[in-house]
C-alpha cells in the first residue's frame, strides 16, 4: 500500500478505475452515460490492460456482465448511467441475486449538491435495489473510493455471491484528492471442519435409496469433476438443480435428471422413493421444488442432509435433519476419493434411476412435425465440442435443450433461474467475448429474441461469433400453454406477428438461414459455424407442438373435461 507522501493526487474516476484493476478485473459491459464521464475516460488511459464492452441496451450490458460473472467466477461488471440506464439494467442484477452470481453495477448519480430535488434521472439506489441487490450504496466522498470497492468485491463474492449496485455521484467522480489504494480483496467462505464431513458420510450409510442434488453457484470445474467422482464411486443418483444441468456430466451412469421445468415424471417419483436427500449447493427454491410441492414445509418428509454456503439459506424453507454452512468446491473437495462402502447396496438403486433418465432423453420417433426439434437436438448432442457454452432463455422452447441435449463440463449452461425474458443472446455474446475459441449456442424464442436480439450487433462489432437457435411458433408459448390450461381456446395477448428475422440478423451483421424440415438442420448449422460471423437460425417450428410433452390439442381436452366435470 502506498505511504501519504507518495500517493497521488487522482480524480474520483480514476481512483475507481484503479481498483477495478488492483480486485482483478478486466473487462465491463456498459451503455456510456455523461453521469459516469470521469470513469470512461479514466479508462481509456488503461485500454492496454481493461476491455470496455459497449452494449446496445442497458437491460444487455447487465446480462452480459451477470453471464461473466457465471462464467468466471469474479464479478460481472456493469456500468450503466443514472434513471433510466439504472432501471434497465434492474433486471441483470435480479437475476444475478437469484442466480448467486457475483456481480457489480456501477451507477452514474446526481451531483451531490442536486440530491433530494427530483434533479434530472434522479433515482434513491438505495432504496430502489435495496431488497433486490446484495448490498446497495453510493459513494459521496472520493477519499472512501477504495474502501467501498473492496467492500464491493468481498460482498459479491463471500457467502452465497450477489450483486452489489453503487451510485457515483458525478461531481465526485471529478474530485480529485490524495488517497492510498486498497489491497486486492479476498472472498470469505464457510469451510466444513472434518467432523462435518464425517456427520454427511454417517448420514449417507444409513440410507438406503440416496439421492443427491446439487446446484447453486461457485462450482469450479474441478469440484464438478470431484462431486462426480463421489457419485460414481459410490453409486449415488445425483441430479441438478434447475439450470445447473452442467454440474455433472449428463452421461455418467450416476445422472439422473434435473429438477426444472422440463423434469420427466420417472424423477419426481424417485425422489418420493428416497430416503435420504443430500442437496449440495441449491437454495431448494420454486423451481426446483416444483412450486414447493414435492417436499413438505418446514418437515421435508425425507432425510435432509443441507450444505450451502449461506447459513442463513439452510431452513429458510426446509428444516434440515444436518445443515451445514460450506461452499460446494469444499464440499466437493472433502467428499472426494470416499468410498463409503455401500456402492453395491445402491448399485440397482442408481441404474434405476440413470436408466430412466435415458429413457426421456431418447430422440424422439419424428415423422409427426416437419421441423422436430427433439430429433434435431438428440443428433446435434453427441458431436458439439466438449466445451460449448449453452445459453438458455425464458419460455417452452427451452424444454427441448433442458431435455434432449448433454451437458457437462468444461462445457457450461448460462441460464436465468428467474426466469427472465431476453437473457439468453446477451449472455451468449458475453460468453463468446471472454471465450473467442469456443462454440457457444443460444437458444431463444421469437418473443425474447425480439427483446434482445440488437445486441448481436454488439457481437459482430467486436468479432464474437455466438450462433443463435430462434425457435418461431409465433406466440408467447409459456403462457399461452398456461392459458390452454386454465381458459381453453380464449386466446388472449399471447399472439406474435413476427418480423422477417432473417433480415433482421443480417442487418445487425450476421449469418442468418430459416429452417422449416428436420432433414435441413444439419447442414444449416454447419454453414452458420462455418460463416465466420454471429449467425441466427430461424427454427419454424409448429405451435401446436406446445412443449415437448403435450400439445394444445391435448391441454384444451383435459382443460375441457376438467371444466365439465
Amino acid at each position: 500500500m502506498l505511504q501519504s507522501s507518495q500517493t497521488p493526487v487522482r480524480s474520483g474516476g480514476q481512483i475507481l478505475v484503479d481498483q477495478l484493476l488492483i480486485h482483478g478485473a478486466d473487462t465491463a459491459f456498459c451503455v456510456p452515460g455523461e453521469s459516469y464521464l470521469e470513469v470512461l475516460d479514466a479508462l481509456h488511459d488503461v485500454k492496454d490492460r481493461f476491455t470496455l464492452i459497449n452494449a446496445r441496451h442497458e437491460a444487455g450490458a447487465a446480462d452480459m456482465a451477470e453471464a461473466h460473472g457465471k462464467l468466471t467466477g469474479k464479478p460481472g461488471i456493469c456500468m450503466v448511467t443514472r434513471g433510466p440506464g439504472a432501471c434497465h439494467a434492474a433486471i441483470g442484477v435480479h437475476i444475478a441475486q437469484q442466480d448467486s452470481t457475483p456481480m457489480i453495477l456501477l451507477v452514474g448519480q446526481v451531483a451531490r449538491d442536486t440530491t433530494d430535488r427530483e434533479a434530472f434521472q434522479e433515482i434513491d439506489y438505495r432504496a430502489m435495489f435495496g431488497t433486490v441487490a446484495k448490498w446497495a450504496t453510493q459513494i459521496d466522498d472520493a477519499r472512501r473510493v477504495p474502501e467501498y470497492m473492496a467492500r464491493a468485491f468481498r460482498v459479491a463474492t463471500s457467502g452465497r455471491p450477489g450483486p452489489v449496485v453503487i451510485a457515483l455521484p458525478e461531481d465526485m467522480l471529478t474530485d480529485r484528492v490524495a488517497v492510498a489504494d486498497a489491497r486486492p480483496y479476498t472472498a470469505t467462505s464457510a469451510g466444513l471442519a472434518a467432523e462435518s464431513v464425517e456427520a454427511v458420510k454417517a448420514e449417507l450409510k444409513t440410507a438406503k435409496r440416496p439421492l443427491m442434488l446439487v446446484g447453486g453457484s461457485g462450482w469450479t470445474d474441478q469440484a464438478a469433476m470431484a462431486i462426480t467422482r463421489f457419485a460414481e464411486t459410490n453409486n449415488i443418483p445425483v441430479t441438478s438443480a434447475f439450470r445447473r444441468q452442467d454440474i455433472v456430466d449428463n452421461r455418467s451412469a450416476c445422472y439422473a435428471g434435473d429438477f426444472g421445468t422440463s423434469t420427466g415424471p420417472d424423477l419426481y417419483r424417485h425422489l418420493a422413493e428416497a430416503d435420504l436427500l443430500l442437496v449440495i449447493g441449491a437454495r431448494l427454491g420454486e423451481m426446483t421444488t416444483r412450486a414447493y410441492s414435492t417436499l413438505d414445509s418446514p418437515n421435508p418428509g425425507i432425510r435432509l442432509v443441507h450444505i450451502h454456503p449461506d447459513a442463513d439459506e439452510i431452513g429458510r424453507v426446509y428444516s434440515p435433519d444436518l445443515g451445514l454452512a460450506g461452499t460446494p468446491a469444499g464440499a466437493a473437495a472433502a467428499l472426494d476419493g470416499c468410498d463409503l462402502g455401500h456402492a453395491d447396496d445402491w448399485a440397482e438403486w442408481c441404474a434405476t434411476l440413470n436408466r430412466d433418465y435415458l429413457a426421456d432423453t431418447e430422440a424422439p420417433n419424428g415423422g409427426d412435425w416437419a421441423l422436430d426439434m427433439g430429433v434435431v437436438l438428440a443428433q446435434l448432442r453427441d458431436n458439439l465440442p466438449a466445451d460449448t457454452v449453452v445459453a438458455m432463455d425464458a419460455g417452452n422452447h427451452n424444454g427441448w435443450p433442458q431435455r434432449y441435449m448433454r451437458y457437462g463440463r468444461p462445457g457450461r449452461v448460462l441460464g436465468s433461474t428467474c426466469g427472465a425474458m431476453g437473457y439468453s443472446v446477451p449472455a451468449a455474446v458475453a460468453a463468446a467475448i471472454v471465450n473467442p475459441d469456443r462454440l457457444v449456442l443460444s437458444f431463444v424464442g421469437d418473443g425474447g429474441f425480439m427483446m434482445s436480439g440488437n445486441e448481436l450487433a454488439t457481437a459482430a462489432q467486436y468479432g464474437a461469433c455466438p450462433i443463435v437457435l430462434l425457435f418461431n411458433n409465433g406466440m408467447y408459448g409459456t403462457i399461452r400453454m398456461h392459458q390452454e390450461r386454465e381458459h381453453p381456446e380464449r386466446v388472449s395477448g399471447t399472439t406474435l406477428r413476427n418480423q422477417d428475422f432473417c433480415r433482421m440478423a443480417e442487418g445487425l451483421g450476421c449469418y442468418a438461414e430459416r429452417v422449416t424440415r428436420t432433414e435441413d438442420f444439419a447442414a444449416a448449422f454447419d454453414r452458420a459455424r462455418e460463416s465466420g460471423r454471429p449467425a441466427v437460425l430461424e427454427l419454424v417450428t409448429d405451435p401446436e407442438q406446445i412443449s415437448t410433452r403435450t400439445t394444445i390439442s391435448a391441454l384444451r381436452k383435459a382443460a375441457k373435461e376438467r371444466l365439465a366435470g
